[in-house]
């Protein structure tokens, strides 16, 4: 491998390249001072008087990088967590005295220390395929529920889930193939357009021992087509197209009701419901309609301190907004009215009657604003400098606010402003000197248009540190561009270790990215594998106009979805491309499962052809580079037979390939060394 010293070298050093000037601040005296750490020091900073201090190690509690033990518990924490896709185990009640657990299919309670057992569920068996406290892995990959049982904040009532998965079939996994003997793992696991587990909530009142089930679907149609196949009957009893095929983001409110989200299966309908704990009675509080495409199944929801007001964010208009809710369901006003992403709440100041917001009205839509507007929505004022973007920490009395600073190629200054946004000092700026001393190159944002002709999009460009613009180089594109993700970034990046291989190394945006509107994402709705792909070689025949830039050495490579995407640039635009590494790739969406697919796909039965255009078995005999493969035997989210069944394909045709098998490896990516050792077989003259 050509240049892998050097590479190796780079890798090491480029880790503290740049002292990032980027600061994390503990506020002190309710925002009337603050602490923070920086280059091995920390500081004490006075608002009043403008005085910094630094401190001496015996009174500087608080420093931002966590201690041994702190890092130790952080670490075991994370270690006590649930397995990816699945749900924690247990329970324990606000007041400490009791301990729900999940045990043999069925819910079981006990004191907090364990004693006492009992179960208050028994329907649940391995025979009947019924679990209650628990959820399945989907639910867990898909719609982050990590949860599966909830207590009231009055300790008296718990949620759980209800699980039928009777009619879901089981996926056969084969693990410790490096073992003796193996062992076989069954998880049930809908595949797109299959049947899904009938899914309830039911609540526990400790005081009467009964259990309620929550009326948690609503069986009348959305007002939106959803064509005939949707008003036939699941197996399970509920109907297709009934708002509260998902149920999902269970909490309690203060008074005891049950919020929790639900949509359709086709998932352009989505609810915020309210259940009365004692009856299973549910009514709508929010209810969210998107029918070109799917609606955001996690919108960002914040309470006020009265426990009644929440802030809500919506696409409604096509672009993303906050609203001002209560839990009766009225809107009391919308607070912000963009006609550009907002992204997230930085900090509500009750006190003042303000919200302090992110929102994509920079320069370009990736360059993060700080935001300030009442909460009766009126006076809405950008705080920050467009050119940037900026990262804030809002002072707690809404005074003041730390403003970290930034764009791909100019490293993070660290700023304190005034709550109307006017520059008071600098607390900390970056230390390039290492990265000038190596002579890393800045990486390039780029501008181009997508494969419409029309739509802007951007993408990101890394040199190595001895660029010579008067030879050709070959190019590597890393790519992912499964939707709502993105290929560039406006946060300062160190250029890739791997363009000291002798590479070029690019990442480029899609129709799918992230930030820019529905409407603009909806340009992917049913034509995954497609619009995304399309841009990609855009991005490549954008670069390759450059002199320095090889357009008949261009290679690909992606895990997951990433995965998929670069085995489709290869065979789809086989003139582009020359070489692809996909690891883990989906390669028949059939194979991928129920939620995921059909947001973006809806069902399989209805949509073939968009289905067949996203496999890469469709274009199997257009290959004409060098591919290679990795997967591994243990991989429960996209599965083994994804990647064999292109190797199957491959076979027949008479295609040759490079295959790659991780043992007992779950959803990963191939070893990155023999990565490059083959594109430097494959792209290096």
């Amino acid at each position: 491998m050509p240049g892998y010293e050097r590479y190796e070298r780079i890798s090491r050093e480029s880790a503290n390249a740049v002292t990032s000037g980027a600061i994390s601040v503990t506020w002190k005296d309710e925002g009337k001072a603050f602490e923070y750490s920086f280059s091995g020091k920390r500081f004490r900073y006075d608002i009043a008087t403008r005085t910094r201090t630094e401190l001496s190690r015996t009174n500087s509690a608080g420093t931002n990088a966590p201690s041994r033990s702190a890092e130790s518990s952080s670490v075991r924490r994370r270690e006590r967590g649930p397995e990816r896709g699945r749900q924690y185990t247990n329970a324990i009640s606000p007041d400490a005295k009791w301990k729900a657990f999940y045990r043999d299919h069925n819910v079981w309670l006990a004191d907090s220390n364990g004693s006492n057992a009992s179960a208050i569920t028994t329907e649940g068996s391995d025979k009947s395929r019924v679990k209650l406290g628990s959820a399945s892995w989907v639910y867990g990959e898909e719609l982050f529920q990590n949860t599966a049982m909830w207590w009231s904040s009055n300790s008296q009532k718990l949620a759980f889930y209800r699980f039928d998965e009777s009619k879901v079939p089981e996926y056969y996994l084969t693990l410790a193939h490096s073992s003796l003997f193996t062992k076989l793992d069954a998880e049930p696991y809908v595949k797109a357009g299959g049947t899904n587990p009938v899914v309830d909530i039911l609540i526990y009142d400790l005081a009467t021992k009964q259990t309620t089930r929550v009326d948690a679907r609503e069986q009348r149609a959305p007002s939106v087509s959803l064509g005939n196949t949707d008003r036939q009957q699941d197996a399970g009893g509920t109907f297709r197209d009934a708002v509260g095929h998902y149920l999902y983001g269970v909490s309690w409110t203060p008074d005891g009701e049950l919020l929790f989200h639900r949509t359709n299966r086709r998932q352009n309908v989505m609810e915020l419901v309210a259940a009365d704990a004692k009856t299973g009675a549910c009514r709508v509080i929010v209810r969210e309609e998107w029918s070109p495409s799917w609606t955001e199944n996690a919108p960002t929801m914040r309470f006020l301190k009265d426990g009644k007001r929440f802030i809500w964010s919506s696409e409604r208009t096509g672009w993303k907004n906050f609203y001002l809710y209560d839990l009766s369901g009225k809107l009391l006003t919308p607070l912000t009215r963009h006609e550009f992403e907002v992204d997230a709440i930085v900090k509500v100041d009750e006190a003042r009657s303000l919200l302090f917001h992110t929102a994509r009205d920079g320069d370009n839509p990736m360059k993060l604003q700080l935001h300030r507007v009442s909460l009766d929505g009126t006076g809405d004022v950008r705080l920050t400098d467009p050119a940037f973007h900026h990262t804030a920490d809002v002072a707690p009395d809404g005074r003041h606010f730390i403003d970290v600073a930034q764009t791909h190629d100019t490293p993070p200054v660290s700023r304190l402003m005034d709550r109307d946004g006017k520059f008071i000092c600098e607390l900390a700026r970056s230390d390039m000197k290492k990265f000038d001393a190596l002579k890393f190159k800045r990486v390039e944002l780029l501008k181009f248009k997508a494969a419409d002709g029309a739509t802007d999009l951007y993408g990101m460009l890394h040199f190595p540190s001895d660029f010579n613009p008067r030879i050709k180089h070959p190019l590597l594109v890393s790519v992912y561009a499964g939707p709502a993700t993105t290929g560039a970034r406006e946060t300062f990046t160190t250029p890739s270790a791997l363009t000291e291989l002798g590479f070029l190394v690019a990442s480029f945006d899609s129709r799918s990215a992230s930030g820019r509107g529905k409407k603009f994402i909806d340009a992917i709705y049913q034509k995954l594998g497609t619009v995304e792909i399309d841009d990609q070689a855009a991005g490549v025949r954008a670069l390759t106009r450059r002199i320095y830039v090889d357009a008949k050495r261009v290679g690909i490579h992606g895990t997951s979805y990433g995965g998929t995407a670069s085995a489709l640039c290869l065979m789809r635009y086989p003139e582009v491309f020359r070489a692809a590494c996909a690891s883990s790739a989906v390669i028949d969406f059939r194979n991928y499962d129920s939620i995921y697919t059909e947001r973006y796909m809806w069902l399989p039965q209805e949509n073939k052809l968009g289905y067949d255009n996203a496999s890469p078995l469709t274009y199997a005999k257009n290959m004409r580079g060098a591919l290679m493969l990795f997967y591994g035997t243990a991989d429960n989210n996209v599965h083994p037979a994804n990647t064999l069944q292109l190797v199957k394909e491959l076979q027949r045709l008479g295609k040759s390939f490079e295959l790659q098998v991780g043992p007992d490896i779950g959803h990963a990516a191939v070893n990155r060394d023999r990565m490059m050792e083959f594109f430097i077989q494959n792209l290096r003259r």
